[in-house]
C-alpha cells in the first residue's frame, strides 16, 4: 500500500462541490482504501488574472494503484466532471487532480512528475498539505515546515470549519 498526496483544485462549475464529487469518486475506486482531504482553501489563479479564484485542498489517499494506473484515474475523473484540456496553461478548469507525491517515490516520466513540478512553492500546495502532514519530508529530504517558512501565505484564504470537507474513509 503507498501514501499518496492528491492536489485537488476548481474555479468552474460549483468549485466546492466538484472537489467533493472528486473525493467521492476517488473512495469507490477499486484499489483505493482511505481518503482524506484538508480544509479547503482560496487562491488567486498562477495563470491569467482574467478567472475566478480557485477552491484547493490536498487529499491523502492509500492505494494498491500504480503511479501511472492512479493519473488514469485521476484523468478520467477531471473528464467525468467536465474538465476539457486546453492549450492555454493554468487556465480556469472544472477540475485539476495532480498527484503531488507517492510514498518517498521520485517519479520522472513523461506522462508523471513526482514530487509534482514547483509544488515546494506553491502555498495553495504546501498549506493544505502541512494541514494533514506537518511533519512530513519530501523524498528529497527536505521538511515541509522548511518550505512552509519559505512560502508566505499570500493570495490565500483558509476556510472556516463549516467549509471543510469531511475525513472519509472506505472500509
Amino acid at each position: 500500500m503507498a501514501c499518496v498526496y492528491i492536489g485537488l483544485g476548481s474555479n468552474l462549475a460549483e468549485p466546492r462541490q466538484q472537489l467533493q464529487n472528486a473525493l467521492s469518486a476517488l473512495m469507490q475506486t477499486d484499489g483505493i482504501s482511505h481518503v482524506e482531504c484538508s480544509p479547503l482553501y482560496i487562491s488567486d489563479p498562477l495563470g491569467p488574472a482574467d478567472q475566478p479564484r480557485y477552491v484547493n485542498a490536498v487529499a491523502r489517499l492509500t492505494t494498491t494503484l500504480a503511479p501511472l494506473e492512479l493519473l488514469d484515474v485521476l484523468q478520467r475523473i477531471e473528464q467525468e466532471q467536465g474538465r476539457v484540456r486546453k492549450e492555454q496553461r493554468w487556465g480556469p478548469r472544472t477540475l485539476d487532480l495532480d498527484i503531488l507525491l507517492y510514498d518517498q517515490q521520485c517519479i520522472d516520466e513523461p506522462r508523471l512528475t513526482v514530487p509534482h513540478y514547483h509544488m515546494q512553492a506553491r502555498a495553495f500546495v504546501l498549506y493544505p498539505l502541512a494541514d494533514l502532514a506537518p511533519e512530513l519530508l519530501l523524498p528529497d529530504g527536505q521538511s515541509l515546515q522548511t518550505l512552509l517558512q519559505h512560502c508566505p501565505f499570500i493570495g490565500l484564504e483558509r476556510l472556516d470549519n463549516s467549509a471543510v470537507l469531511p475525513h472519509c474513509t472506505k472500509t
